[in-house]
């Protein structure tokens, strides 16, 4: 083939390409127009909650609303709340958010709350500008976690999440701290702001909380209820199809187990990765269950997340100490030896490495004399659910309960 004629091949092939792009992207842009109701909720703990909590309600009030999760286990909410897997031929990508809009459109959704499953700050801004365009913008909090990709500070991290602000919509955040951000990059983008402050927080009675199946947070429900307010939904109805929620398999719940003697109580706090929110909930537990004779943290690490094992390993002395902490998963080392260094006694730290949930069991039952605190935290991937689902096949057969005793 001659030098002009392959040019020739090269333009007619990037023509098709590009062209194929634009239909591409004049049918999802008709695809947005036909889901009238678009919630992209961001944020760093509390966004596959707060998307199941805000798609519940809509559920209840009888709009038909599609919703996608990629917290724990990605997955497709249909509009009866039935659930499917999202396949993923390739690994996650951001693109897969066309995809489940498409899907959503094809249902006759009149609501679309969907997760942003975006890291980068240039991801998140395609992920709102292009591929989700939202009416209703959530940012649950801003906190210390995905540092290499957000980072390296507290307000990076903020910034990265205001890249999926949407243009000339509403955005509601329950942060505090970085709220000056989160305003300017609102009056950037001509958005209306909505701050979730203490008093609507406080608002949420433990009435409200009751009915539960799992423990979730008042600033959660709050930020939930703001939304779902705004779209015009009572808040009785609202909080009734927030009850029957489905919880992510990463929910925060306990386990209480009866081991030839040991009483034991299995906290799954796996899916709170930054050390605030997971401080916060050892405080919820170890108020919850003073008398527990040995208090144990497991620690799960990956090799792929080193930032957040060292953050936890640096953290974690300064808290109210545990008798026991064992680190379990991969990459346990860097965890270790930032915790030691940072003034955990050696003698209290006990290493898994690459141990199977038989073998953690076994490792923590020995650490037990007649009862036990056990407090699952740093990972819900890798062996974080799978020693969860250990634990709650051998607990006794009710359900969990809240950290703050409503069933």
């Amino acid at each position: 083939m001659s030098l002009t004629a392959a040019a020739l091949s090269l333009g007619i092939v990037t023509g098709a390409l590009v062209g194929a792009g634009a239909v591409e992207r004049v049918v999802h842009r008709r695809n947005l127009r036909r889901i009238p109701v678009r919630v992209h909720v961001n944020g760093t703990r509390g966004k596959s909650s707060v998307t199941r909590l805000i798609a519940a309600a809509l559920r209840e009030s009888g709009t038909v609303t599609c919703a996608k999760t990629t917290g724990t286990l990605a997955r497709f909410i249909l509009p009866d709340g039935h659930e499917l897997p999202i396949f993923r031929p390739s690994g996650p990508n951001v693109i897969e958010q066309r995809r489940i809009v498409s899907v959503a459109a094809a249902h006759e959704a009149q609501a679309l709350v969907i997760e942003c499953m975006a890291l980068q700050p240039e991801l998140q801004a395609l992920s709102e500008l292009e591929l989700v365009r939202a009416t209703h913008g959530v940012i649950t909090n801003a906190r210390p976690d995905h540092l290499d990709v957000m980072g390296p500070s507290d307000p990076d991290v903020a910034r990265a999440l205001a890249s999926m602000i949407p243009v000339g919509g509403k955005l509601f955040t329950a942060e505090q701290k970085q709220l000056a951000i989160f305003e300017a990059a609102c009056k950037d983008r001509d958005t209306t702001l909505l701050a979730i402050g203490p008093e609507a927080v406080a608002a949420v009675s433990d009435g409200d909380l009751t009915g539960f199946r799992y423990t979730e947070h008042r600033e959660n429900v709050a930020l939930a209820l703001a939304v779902t307010d705004d779209l015009g939904i009572a808040r009785d109805v609202a909080l009734a199809g927030m009850r029957a929620c489905r919880p992510d398999p990463g929910a925060l719940r306990e386990y209480s187990l009866d081991f030839f003697g040991r009483q034991m109580v299995f906290v799954n706090g796996f899916a709170a990765n930054d050390p605030v929110s997971t401080e916060q909930l050892w405080n919820m537990a170890l108020t919850k269950y003073p008398g527990r004779s040995t208090k144990i943290i497991l620690v799960n690490c990956r090799a792929d997340r080193p930032d957040r094992s060292l953050q936890l390993g640096q953290e974690l002395p300064r808290w109210e100490a545990p008798d026991f902490v064992v680190a379990m998963g991969t990459g346990t080392y860097l965890f270790g030896r930032a915790a030691v260094k940072a003034g955990l006694d050696p003698s209290r730290l006990e290493i898994v490495e690459d141990a199977g949930e038989d073998q953690i069991f076994e490792r923590v039952v020995g650490l037990i004399d007649d009862s036990a605190l056990i407090f699952g935290m740093g990972n819900i991937g890798g062996q974080g659910l799978p020693l969860t689902r250990y634990f709650a096949n051998r607990a006794h057969p009710k359900r969990g309960q809240h950290l703050d005793g409503n069933a």
